[in-house]
């Protein structure tokens, strides 16, 4: 507590007694001035957009996750979805495909210490290169280059409603040919989350209103280790082992009434209680081969994943109308497998000038989600056999890719793609002995054109054809009560999602983008609701017809004060054309929509000249997806202060987090039954106070692309 409190001293005494001071810089003999270039904190590219953070005052004491939420174009809804530019997205790290997706993501993500990061990359027209569903975040982390030790011991203490802490552990070693990176975390979170819905049903005029209170608590170890050895000048290979594991205890509280025509037909009372973890395992072995002088690039890669899920969950209802409590336990033991053998390689073909990269992929997942059910009777849990299931699911997706690049008049920039993609699944519950087989093989083209009219005139298009396919516990048909006194089940019957974009970027000067972008599909799934044995019960359904979207963005990143200054300002105007979607779906839904995005980013570097960094950071997101709009826009803003001891190798940082207001989101989604509108109020409010003590030497290096293809390891 001592340490603690010195430190804050120190941190206050530094910025209160901080004066404004001109640069004075007195240097005699001086034969040779030197402009050291920095790269701007977002860069706009024809494909990209990066968010280069490292160094950055806004990585201290916090998560991976914590960035990417501050990372422009990308919005995060309140299921934990990410999404840029409304788009959905696959994640990447190191250029490794990240298996993770909605809160396993999030508590992946949260278990990578922010002070690992290099960039975030936005791939909003992807190469066929990449397996994925839209567009593409690539989170890169930095690499040693210095022999020796270096490293980093960060502790973070975070008030909410509740107290949290987290604490990480860096270690990094280089000598000569070998590189080891070892990272250890302990996450313990305290979260407390409010919900109110309110459910109409078109047919009876009934009114639901469901008032839920819940607090999740989660403890949270995890290690990491990456191992890298060039074998010479060309060779290089690697491995990287991951292990995390989520101890949590979640309980919540539900008051609930129905009405009909403003009279109360019955309410009910839920309590929740869920206790359990998640575990995740994961190992990437790989081989890169890399010819500088021919600019080839081989990089085989072969891995294996695992997650489980073991908890207990708890439901008991109290309806007005039934003096006897009913309710349920379910017990579940998921396991998810996954292998997977990749190989890309890459070279200039001859003297033509033409890039070529081609590739392919093999994964195999095997996913068993067995569930125990029993029944709340005479205060005690009866297992229910009739009730209880086993869903599993098996899956082999094969996918070939080839990209040409050639540049024309020294101006025109093209880069052409195809991947195709192969699946082959089985879905199987042995509760009423149902099976599905299915498979089918998709083109996938990619586009890209960049003409530079001169260094501050450039122009670009993109096209790209995706498909999104339903996750693999989207088919579970399993019906399982959800916190609020509802229920859930997948549908065995989704179908894929292809979609269309095309894209226009004009920059100017280097700091000015505007981009348009179209985008379009024909057939999606989105979650809808039934009515069944009185039960109000939310599903993944297919929805037929055309759903158009147009979105103009504009980007500028400026530098002030010999660039100690930095703005980043970011801001989209959406329209959706849904006329034929909702009339085909008879959703009574605004046929045209139209919604503000943007964002900005301001850091001061140094500030008073007292190694004092000062950065805050605003988003305005409105997210509308299928059948489902918000209500109002979606407001994120913090700010955080930066005190360095560069003596000591210590920073400490005071972060505000949604400091104005509360995390708010607002959304109705429309179903042929009724509409079902939610509001939730999330724990995303209040401060943190970090520490974070440097040893060794800190210098680290700035990939290139191509060192970043050639260094980076892992499967895509």
């Amino acid at each position: 507590m001592k340490i603690v409190s010195f430190t804050v001293a120190l941190f206050c005494s530094g910025f209160f007694t901080a004066q404004a001071k001109q640069d004075n810089i007195k240097q005699k003999n001086i034969e040779e001035v030197v402009v050291i270039g920095k790269k701007p904190t977002v860069e706009s590219k024809a494909d990209r957009t990066v968010f280069n953070v490292a160094n950055s005052s806004i990585l201290a004491g916090n998560t991976t996750w914590d960035v990417l939420r501050m990372t422009p174009l990308v919005s995060i809804d309140s299921n934990d979805v990410v999404k840029a530019e409304g788009e959905s997205v696959t994640v990447y790290i190191n250029d490794r495909k990240s298996i993770f997706t909605g809160k396993e993501l999030k508590e992946y993500l949260q278990t990578i210490p922010a002070e690992n990061l290099l960039k975030i990359e936005v791939i909003t027209s992807p190469s066929a290169k990449y397996e994925t569903t839209g567009e593409v975040i690539n989170i890169v982390l930095k690499k040693l280059t210095n022999e020796g030790i270096k490293g980093s011991a960060t502790f973070n203490n975070s008030q909410n409603a509740k107290n949290s802490q987290y604490s990480n552990l860096n270690i990094n070693y280089h000598k000569r040919s070998f590189t080891q990176s070892l990272t250890g975390s302990y996450n313990d979170n305290s979260r407390i989350s409010k919900n109110e819905s309110e459910n109409l049903l078109y047919a009876s005029n009934a009114v639901t209103k469901i008032d839920t209170e819940s607090t999740e608590l989660g403890k949270m170890p995890s290690f990491s280790s990456a191992s890298e050895l060039e074998l010479d000048e060309k060779n290089t290979i690697g491995l990287i082992l991951e292990f995390a594991q989520n101890n949590r205890n979640t309980f919540s509280n539900t008051i609930a009434n129905n009405s009909i025509n403003n009279s109360i037909q019955y309410s009910y009372l839920q309590d929740q209680n869920l206790s359990g973890y998640n575990r995740n395992l994961g190992n990437n072995i790989f081989y890169k081969y890399y010819d500088k002088e021919k600019n080839k690039i081989l990089d085989i890669n072969a891995g294996f994943n695992y997650d489980s899920t073991a908890d207990t969950n708890d439901h008991i209802l109290y309806f007005s109308n039934n003096p006897i409590p009913t309710g349920n336990r379910i017990i579940a033991n998921n396991e998810n497998r996954e292998y997977y053998l990749k190989a890309d390689y890459s070279q200039n073909l001859g003297k033509s000038n033409i890039a070529f990269e081609g590739g392919g992929k093999m994964d195999f997942r095997n996913n068993a989600i067995p569930y125990q059910y029993s029944n709340l009777t005479d205060n005690e849990f009866i297992f229910d056999g009739n009730r209880s299931n086993d869903f599993h699911y098996t899956e082999n997706l094969n996918a070939l890719y080839v990209n040409f690049s050639k540049t024309f008049f020294k101006k025109l920039e093209t880069r052409i793609g195809l991947r195709y993609e192969s699946i082959h699944f089985k879905i199987r519950q042995t509760v009423g002995n149902v099976e599905k087989t299915d498979s089918y093989g998709t083109f996938l083209p990619s586009l890209l054109l960049k003409y530079s009219f001169s260094e501050n005139y450039t122009v670009s298009a993109t096209y790209n054809h995706n498909l999104w396919r339903p996750w693999y516990s989207e088919f579970n048909p399993f019906l399982l009560p959800n916190d609020d006194g509802n229920f859930y089940r997948g549908n065995l019957d989704l179908q894929p999602n292809p979609s269309d974009r095309v894209g226009l970027k004009l920059g100017l000067f280097k700091k000015y983008f505007i981009s348009a972008n179209y985008s379009f599909t024909d057939q999606d799934y989105w979650d809808s609701y039934i009515i069944e044995n009185g039960n109000t019960i939310s599903m993944p359904a297919n929805f037929n017809g055309k759903s158009e979207r147009y979105s103009l963005n504009f980007n500028t990143n400026q530098s002030f004060l010999k660039n100690k200054l930095s703005v980043n300002l970011n801001f989209g105007l959406n329209y959706s054309d849904n006329s034929n979607f909702n009339q085909r779906n008879n959703l009574e839904i605004e046929n045209y929509i139209t919604n503000f995005n943007g964002s900005s980013n301001i850091s001061y570097t140094n500030l008073f000249n007292k190694d004092i960094n000062f950065n805050a950071w605003i988003g305005v997101f409105s997210e509308n997806n299928g059948n489902t709009f918000n209500n109002k826009p979606n407001v994120f803003h913090n700010m955080s202060v930066t005190k360095i001891f560069k003596e000591l190798g210590l920073e400490t940082t005071l972060r505000l987090v949604n400091p104005f207001a509360k995390l708010k989101f607002d959304n109705t989604t429309y179903a042929p039954i009724g509409t079902f509108r939610t509001k939730s109020e999330l724990d995303y409010h209040g401060f943190s106070f970090s520490i974070v003590k440097r040893f060794g030497n800190q210098k680290v290096k700035e990939n290139t692309k191509t060192e970043v293809e050639k260094e980076s390891g892992g499967g895509k």
